[in-house]
């Protein structure tokens, strides 16, 4: 069955969503984000998703106490992105307890050094952010554009030991409309040593099976949840 991993994303320590990436519509659902993880604990869920969105504008992690408060208070694997564009970067979110460290604009701009990261720790420990809007690769918080695709940057990368590709199609993103499946599938195709984890657009629980039944292995939860779409029961029901 698919992976479901719920998705907390960070402004000023809350939770919070935007919609198509724009910082400028932004909705708060929580003031506390631990509240949130343990809830997503108690329905089984054993992966989460973490964004510290002032780290990815700031360039560096901004939130890493929400990231201590949630690793050390829950049993939660963390995946943990925004801002990660150094080696003091990444190791201040690795020791802070993440398990897993999210690389996005880094892979674009300095791709020898992301290179090194994945070599150094493994594709287990090390997941490539892909984002991309009108098929090009976008960075920085999805403030810039890159002239690389999704499959372009992957391929980069695939000698060096990455395992695990989060992509996000901004343009689907918190839109709730739907996920466009065929990227998500060329994808695992193209790239089957990879884990392709579907991340933008979900809106309800038939987009997730639809998912599973095409084979894709795991997808990012978070409008959807937030919205009330999406359940907790019905993440006890997968999980």
């Amino acid at each position: 069955m698919i992976q479901i991993i719920p998705a907390i994303d960070i402004i000023g320590g809350e939770c919070v969503r935007l919609t198509q990436g724009d910082y400028n519509q932004k909705k708060t659902y929580f003031k506390d984000p631990l509240d949130v993880a343990k809830m997503f604990e108690g329905a089984g869920i054993k992966r989460l998703h973490v964004v510290d969105l002032d780290g990815a504008k700031a360039s560096m992690p901004q939130n890493l106490k929400v990231l201590e408060r949630v690793a050390a208070n829950t049993s939660l694997e963390v995946e943990f992105g925004g801002g990660i564009k150094s080696a003091e970067a990444l190791s201040s979110v690795l020791d802070a307890g993440a398990r897993y460290a999210i690389c996005g604009s880094i892979a674009v701009t300095e791709p020898e050094e992301f290179d090194s990261w994945l070599r150094k720790f493994s594709g287990d420990r090390i997941v490539l952010g892909v984002d991309t809007k009108n098929g090009l690769v976008a960075t920085h918080g999805w403030l810039k554009s890159s002239a690389l695709t999704a499959s372009d940057l992957i391929g980069k990368f695939t000698e060096s030991g990455l395992a695990q590709v989060i992509c996000t199609e901004i343009s689907h993103d918190g839109m709730l409309q739907g996920v466009d499946s065929a990227i998500y599938t060329k994808m695992q195709a193209e790239f089957p040593q990879v884990k392709v984890i579907v991340s933008g657009g979900i809106s309800c629980m038939e987009d997730i099976l639809g998912l599973d039944r095409l084979g894709l292995k795991a997808v990012i939860v978070g409008k959807a949840f937030y919205e009330g779409r999406i359940t907790l029961e019905d993440f006890r029901k997968i999980c």
